[in-house]
């Protein structure tokens, strides 16, 4: 369901002697209309499940978090014709883009980089620059640098948190079928959810670790979130009247 670069494309090392003179222009967020799930971090459960169903999505052992974006494959119901981001809480993921942190020696060290084919970079002084006439870093690209940072942070305390959800076999598949007023059924496949009867069933000391470490919070927050697929009904187009099976 998830890919860990989702829309990024032409992705390269940032470098004063490659960048120099770009810029990057932020005008909405068109480039997330057809990505249908976006990886979350356990800290924006808080906000995130408010708005979107919170599941999980991976191969075994390497879980993570997703957001619910669309009930269809390439579909973010929450981007407007115009590219606005309609919805009171946008995931780091997206808001991060086009920088990204890449590694090549499995998370020892990481390299801040750029999808130079993000359609607001420019050498046209339009939005903000990266670095200045003299090379040095921005105020700008010293703050996306730090955001990268705790996103990083953040997202190694995420896998941490599944890899315990994994050891504890608390997760199993689900399927959301979801009947739009037309008469018309989606079937939304490929996630996971927290079991209610594993959950319950764990030992007490299990229970006791979860309810110390805030991870009991973050299973209600899931659960919770879940209910928010009958609320994006209503952002189905009223002319979808036949939709394919999602995976």
């Amino acid at each position: 369901m998830t890919n860990q670069l989702l829309f990024y494309g032409q992705v390269n090392a940032v470098s004063s002697e490659r960048h120099r003179k770009w810029s990057v222009e932020r005008a909405g967020y068109a480039f997330s209309r057809n990505t249908n799930s976006v990886p979350l971090t356990t800290v924006e459960f808080g906000h995130a499940s408010r708005v979107y169903p919170v599941v999980f999505a991976g191969a075994e052992g390497g879980k993570l978090p997703v957001a619910i974006l669309g009930l269809k494959d390439r579909e973010n119901l929450f981007i407007t014709d115009s590219g606005d981001w309609e919805a009171t809480y946008i995931p780091a993921f997206v808001r991060r883009y086009p920088f990204v942190y890449a590694t090549q020696d499995e998370g020892k060290t990481f390299t801040v980089c750029l999808d130079e084919g993000f359609s607001g970079c420019n050498e046209d002084r339009r939005g903000e620059r990266l670095f200045d006439d003299e090379g040095e870093r921005t105020p700008y690209l010293e703050q996306m640098l730090a955001f990268l940072q705790e996103y990083q942070l953040q997202f190694q305390r995420t896998q941490e948190f599944c890899a315990r959800l994994v050891e504890l076999d608390l997760l199993e598949p689900m399927q959301a079928n979801i009947a739009l007023q037309g008469g018309a059924k989606l079937a939304l496949t490929g996630f996971e959810v927290v079991s209610r009867e594993r959950l319950k069933a764990l030992p007490a000391e299990v229970l006791k670790e979860l309810m110390a470490n805030d991870g009991m919070e973050l299973l209600f927050m899931h659960l919770a979130s879940l209910a928010g697929f009958a609320g994006m009904i209503d952002r189905v187009p009223v002319h979808e009247v036949d939709a394919p099976e999602v995976h």
